[in-house]
C-alpha cells in the first residue's frame, strides 16, 4: 500500500539538529547536505510512483524520497551499498539530506532498496516510463525556472559507459553458457548427463581455452555445436521456465543454424554487435571506437550552453545501446528534448551527430546544428551552397558564383570553364567536366549538410567555442567509472546512475552558485576595480594600490562600497 512520507516535515524537539551546539548547528544548516535536503529531497514528487504498490489496504511502503534521494547520494558520492548505510546509520550530514531528524532512523534495509529497484524495472517493462528519468525531468524543469536560464542554446555529447562484464572470445562465450546451464541442472540431471559435460564442468571457461591452438578452434566449435543441439533438445524443455531459458536461447540462435536436421555454426561474418557479449548483462552491445573495445551503453548528455546563463544544467540524458551511431540517438531524442525547452535554436555537437535525418529535422524545427568538427572525407575545394528559393541555390567556389537550375530530382549549377580553366583546385573540383562547361550536381539533403558545415561561420565568434566545456560534464560522468567501467550491469542500471548522477551534477552546480554566487563576485570585482579608476587615473591606481594608508581614499564614497559588499555579508573568500 502506497503511503507518503511527511514524517520529515515536522522536527523532533530532541532531534539531530535541536540537540547539537549552535556553532555546529549553524554549519549542518549551510551544509550541501541540508540545501540537498531542501531542493531535491523536499521536491521529489512521491505520488509518482504510488502505481508500484498494490491498492489495497496492506503494509505501507518505505519512504519513497528517502530512497530516490538515497540513490542520488549513492551515485553523487560513488559509495558502494555498504558504504552507503554506513553513512545512513553514522553520519549526522547524511541522515539531515534524506530528512532523518533522530540517530536512531534508519528508512529502509538492504533488501528494500534492491527490492524498490526491482519494482522499477518491472514498472518500466510493463510501461516503458523510467520513474527516475521523471524525477530528473521535473527537478530540471523547476530549476530552469527558479533560475531564469535560457534554454535557446545547447550542447550534447556522449560517453561509452561499459558494463561491469568480462570480455569473451566466442568459444569461451560458448563455453561459459555451458558452464551455467550445467550448475542449473538438479542433482538427477547432473548423473545423467554428466558424461556429456565432462569436457567443460571440471574447469573454468578461461582455463578451457587457454591451452586450445588456433588450428583447434573449428574442431572444437563442432564440437560444441553438437552439445548445445543436443542440450536444446533433452535439457531445456525441463527449465524453460527458468531466467536462464532466455539466455540460452539467444546465444543458440545467434551461433547457430539448423540445416536439414543437422546443426551448423554460423560464420562470424554474420554475427553482429548486438550478439549477447554475457550471461551477465544481456542488454550489453558490443562497438570498437578508436582502437578499443567497449560492451556495454552509450550515455547521451545534453545540457543548456547560453553564455548570458550564470550557470549551465543538464536537461536531457539518454542511454542506449552503443553500437547506435550518436546521430540516431540525437534523430530520437530532439522531440523529447525539444519538449522539455521548445525554444531551442542552437546545438552545438561534434562531428559525429551530423546526417541526413537530422538536417531535415532541424531545418523542420528551425533549429541551427553546429559542429566543430565533420565525419567523414572532406571536399579539398570549399564549396557553399546558399538557398535563393524553394527550388533556386546560389553556388560559390574560391573563384566564380553561378545559380543553379533543377536537374531531375536534384539541381546542377554550370560553373564558367575559362575562370575554372585558370583555377588552381581544378584538379580537385568536384564539379564535372564538360565540353562547355562544369557541371556540379547536388540535392536537397546536399544543401543541408553543406548548410550544417558552414554554420559555425555565421554565428558569433564567441560562440565557436562553446561545445567542449560539454566534456568537463562528461568527465563528471567518467570519473565515477572504475576504469571506464560501470560498477553495474544491465541497461536498467546503467539508467539509474546516468539519471542519478545528471541529478547530483546539477545539484551541485546550484549549490555552487548559490553558496558563492562566482558569477556576481565576479561582477562585484570589476565594479570595484572601476570605482577605483574613477577617482584616480591607472598609473597612480597602480601605484597606489599597493599602499595601504591609501586604501581608505579608493574607498570613498562608503556608501558605494558598501552596496557592493552587501550581497556578500553571509560568504568568506
Amino acid at each position: 500500500m502506497f503511503r507518503p512520507n511527511k514524517k520529515h516535515s515536522q522536527s523532533s524537539f530532541f532531534g539531530i539538529q535541536n540537540t547539537l551546539p549552535s556553532r555546529l548547528k549553524k554549519k549542518l544548516l549551510t551544509s550541501s547536505q541540508h540545501y540537498f535536503y531542501q531542493t531535491i529531497f523536499c521536491n521529489i514528487n512521491e505520488q509518482d510512483f504510488s502505481p508500484l504498490y498494490s491498492d489495497k489496504v496492506s503494509r505501507p511502503n518505505a519512504p519513497i524520497n528517502c530512497l530516490v534521494a538515497a540513490l542520488i547520494l549513492k551515485h553523487k558520492n560513488n559509495w558502494s551499498y555498504e558504504e552507503l548505510f554506513e553513512q545512513i546509520e553514522f553520519n549526522i550530514l547524511t541522515k539531515t539530506a534524506l530528512g532523518l531528524d533522530t540517530l536512531d532512523d534508519i528508512p529502509f534495509d538492504d533488501a528494500t532498496i534492491y527490492n524498490f529497484q526491482n519494482r522499477l524495472l518491472k514498472y518500466q517493462i510493463e510501461t516503458n516510463v523510467n520513474l527516475m528519468e521523471q524525477v530528473f525531468d521535473k527537478l530540471t524543469k523547476s530549476q530552469l525556472k527558479e533560475l531564469q536560464l535560457k534554454t535557446d542554446i545547447q550542447r550534447s555529447d556522449s560517453l561509452m559507459a561499459t558494463s561491469n562484464i568480462r570480455g569473451y572470445s566466442r568459444l569461451q562465450l560458448l563455453v561459459e553458457v555451458l558452464l551455467r546451464l550445467w550448475r542449473l541442472l538438479d542433482e538427477a540431471d547432473k548423473s545423467m548427463f554428466e558424461s556429456n559435460f565432462s569436457d567443460y564442468n571440471c574447469k573454468s571457461s578461461g582455463q578451457y581455452i587457454y591451452k586450445l591452438k588456433a588450428a583447434e578452434l573449428p574442431h572444437e566449435l563442432d564440437k560444441i555445436a553438437q552439445l548445445y543441439h543436443f542440450c536444446k533438445t533433452y535439457i531445456m524443455p525441463k527449465y524453460k521456465d527458468s531466467d536462464f531459458a532466455g539466455i540460452f536461447e539467444r546465444i543458440y540462435t545467434e551461433h547457430f543454424t539448423e540445416v536439414e536436421e543437422k546443426i551448423e555454426v554460423r560464420p562470424s561474418r554474420e554475427l553482429n554487435s548486438s550478439c549477447l557479449q554475457s550471461p551477465d548483462d544481456i542488454d550489453a552491445t558490443f562497438r570498437e571506437k578508436r582502437n578499443e573495445e567497449y560492451r556495454g551503453q552509450s550515455i547521451n548528455i545534453t545540457e543548456t550552453a547560453s553564455q548570458d546563463n550564470p550557470l549551465n544544467l543538464i536537461i536531457d540524458v539518454a542511454v542506449t545501446p552503443n553500437n547506435i551511431d550518436d546521430a540516431q540517438v540525437l534523430t530520437k531524442r530532439i522531440d523529447k528534448i525539444l519538449e522539455k525547452t521548445p525554444d531551442l535554436q542552437e546545438l552545438h555537437t561534434d562531428g559525429a551527430y551530423g546526417n541526413p535525418d537530422n538536417d531535415l529535422k532541424f531545418e523542420e524545427k528551425g533549429i541551427t546544428h553546429v559542429q566543430t568538427a565533420v565525419r567523414g572525407r572532406q571536399c579539398e575545394v570549399d564549396i557553399e551552397i546558399n538557398q535563393i528559393t524553394a527550388e533556386k541555390y546560389q553556388i560559390k567556389c574560391p573563384f566564380q558564383s553561378v545559380e543553379s537550375q533543377p536537374a531531375g530530382n536534384r539541381y546542377k549549377a554550370l560553373m564558367n570553364k575559362a575562370i575554372c580553366q585558370g583555377c588552381r583546385f581544378a584538379d580537385k573540383c568536384p564539379a564535372a567536366e564538360r565540353k562547355s562547361n562544369r557541371s556540379y550536381y547536388f540535392s536537397y539533403e546536399d544543401y543541408l549538410r553543406n548548410k550544417r558545415i558552414r554554420s559555425i561561420f555565421h554565428i558569433p565568434k564567441e560562440r565557436w567555442k562553446i561545445r567542449p566545456n560539454v566534456e568537463a560534464t562528461v568527465h563528471e560522468y567518467s570519473y565515477r567509472l572504475t576504469n571506464g567501467k560501470l560498477k553495474y550491469r544491465g541497461a536498467f542500471k546503467a539508467e539509474l546512475f546516468a539519471y542519478s548522477v545528471a541529478i547530483a551534477i546539477n545539484f551541485g552546480r546550484i549549490f555552487r552558485y548559490n553558496s558563492l554566487k562566482p558569477a556576481n563576485f565576479a561582477v562585484f570585482i570589476f565594479n570595484f576595480v572601476q570605482i577605483i579608476k574613477e577617482r584616480l587615473n591607472y598609473s597612480e591606481f597602480i601605484k597606489n594600490l599597493f599602499l595601504i594608508r591609501n586604501i581608505a581614499e579608493f574607498l570613498n564614497p562608503v556608501s558605494k562600497i558598501h552596496q557592493l559588499f552587501a550581497p556578500y555579508d553571509n560568504y568568506r573568500f
